[in-house]
């Protein structure tokens, strides 16, 4: 038996913002981690000198600071950094046809003007007039000032008047982000384009996205001299530098240590065990960074009210994926290979087998694999069932020729790219759902809930469970890495003093 402040469970982006802030503001902490690497899906793996990322490729707001990414924001205050390098543009292979979308406005313009006219440029014009009152509104009042409890009126409330001018529009922010564009957008591909951005931020379609999440996107994409990031090392460096943080302010990482149950007594969780039997008790409280449905079923059954498990239980889960990683050699290649591809067969977007994401990022960190040489992580974005593969055995012939017909998708995608890219290969991993469960504990292989914006809400950090919260893409909307790094950041300063809390802020800026 071991005693701590906090114990967190899972290390995923979420779990690790979440420890490392809470050992910032001076609590133990022990983060539990089943996997012998820690990271969750933004870790990273080696095989035969190539370095890949398991999940996460697309980074913006994190090269600089002040910035609205949260991710940024706990980077900032916990003292740590990474190096990056920065981009601007990924290929779309639409069915409109193929270019290079830029980030930035006016570079948007040209792609419209030359696709669709000076009407469509009009209305995109018109679409960022309607959305800025709303990106101001979300830029103004930091992630890093949030707190679910009463708090907040000091943390949050500190913002207020800079926040008065856009109140009028702030309602909005509330609701799905189709909401937003009637009578704005009639342009199809301008809709279309829209609801593409949408399903790559959130795994849900245009109507049901968050508008909030899109007016973020929108102020960090759509702006002057902005650019894309990566960080060197790939995704891999971002949870070094986060278990670097922990590790500074006396955090601790347990890898390898599944958590099997969560300990409540008279009502209040009081700590965890792990699959060896070790017990380790949370004076303060227990955090878990798994899933809504994960995180159940570690808690006492009499633990609960029936009503709340029912609920959290039955909550809508997004589809899983298909991954490629590869190695490849890179000889011959043209020089102007880019970093990251969308290939899209029509706008039927969730469609199974329709959105094949690509990301290539030697290109930007050649370091990632051996000289002359690139690494690949091809994907279908929460759009794979998982119910096609809930039954078969890993080891059975039935699972290995599922493997390779429905990877054949991601393969023809990449052909458009790099034609000959079968032969190129040197080391090649398939990833099905059931990969995606089993190595990321990702309940059904999923991307995360599936709740509509402005009919369905995430519930946050608190549980009914007194002394156990909860962080990751359960409990905030939006599912990538700003949306679990703000998740993080919630639960940790709704456990912190405000007083503390409102230092914090001092110190980064705010």
């Amino acid at each position: 038996m071991s005693n701590t402040d906090v114990v967190i469970i899972g290390s995923g982006v979420g779990g690790l913002c979440c420890g490392a802030l809470l050992a910032r503001y001076g609590y133990g902490v022990t983060v539990c981690e089943s996997h012998s690497l820690p990271g969750g899906a933004a870790h990273s793996f080696e095989r035969n000198g190539f370095k890949f990322d398991s999940g996460p490729s697309l980074y913006s707001g994190l090269s600089y600071s002040p910035s609205a990414n949260p991710l940024r924001q706990v980077l900032d205050a916990i003292g740590e950094d990474l190096n990056w390098v920065n981009y601007n543009s990924w290929g779309c292979y639409l069915p409109e046809g193929n270019f290079d979308a830029e980030v930035g406005s006016k570079q948007f313009e040209e792609v419209l003007l030359k696709l669709r006219g000076e009407e469509a440029v009009k209305q995109w014009r018109q679409l960022l007039k309607a959305i800025a009152p709303l990106s101001y509104a979300v830029m103004t009042v930091p992630t890093a000032s949030l707190r679910s409890d009463l708090g907040a009126i000091l943390t949050v409330g500190k913002f207020a008047p800079a926040l008065l001018p856009y109140l009028g529009n702030a309602w909005q922010l509330t609701g799905a982000f189709d909401q937003v564009i009637k009578g704005i957008v009639k342009d199809t591909f301008i809709y279309n384009w829209l609801n593409l951005l949408c399903f790559l931020l959130s795994g849900l379609p245009m109507e049901q996205t968050s508008a909030a999440e899109v007016a973020f996107m929108f102020a960090d994409w759509y702006r002057p001299q902005v650019a894309l990031d990566y960080p060197l090392g790939g995704s891999g460096a971002i949870i070094d530098a986060l278990v670097r943080g922990l590790g500074k302010y006396g955090g601790k990482l347990q890898l390898s240590a599944h958590v099997s149950e969560i300990i409540v007594e008279n009502r209040r969780a009081v700590g965890v065990k792990l699959k060896n039997g070790t017990i380790i008790k949370a004076k303060t409280a227990v955090i878990s960074n798994a899933s809504t449905w994960d995180t159940l079923d570690l808690i006492p059954p009499t633990a609960l009210p029936p009503s709340y498990r029912h609920q959290r239980a039955s909550t809508p889960a997004c589809d899983s994926f298909m991954h490629l990683h590869l190695g490849i050699n890179a000889a011959g290649l043209s020089s102007d290979l880019g970093c990251h591809y969308v290939v899209l067969k029509d706008w039927q977007i969730t469609a199974p087998q329709n959105l094949v994401a690509i990301s290539i990022p030697s290109v930007l960190d050649p370091a990632l694999a051996p000289p002359g040489k690139h690494v690949i992580h091809v994907y279908t974005p929460a759009t794979e069932p998982y119910q096609l593969w809930a039954n078969l055995e890993r080891s059975s012939t039935t699972y290995q020729k599922l493997k390779q017909e429905r990877s054949e998708v991601m393969w023809q995608a990449l052909e458009k790219i790099i034609p000959d890219i079968r032969a190129r290969c040197e080391v090649t991993l398939i990833g099905t759902p059931l990969t995606h469960a089993r190595f990321l504990r990702r309940y059904r292989g999923s991307y995360g809930p599936s709740l509509k914006a402005g009919k369905e809400s995430f519930p946050g950090p608190y549980t009914p469970v007194s002394g156990l919260l909860c962080c990751g893409d359960s409990t905030f909307p939006g599912i990538g890495i700003p949306a679990v790094a703000a998740s993080g950041m919630i639960a940790a300063n709704s456990l912190a003093p405000v007083t503390k809390h409102l230092a914090l802020l001092r110190d980064i800026g705010y």
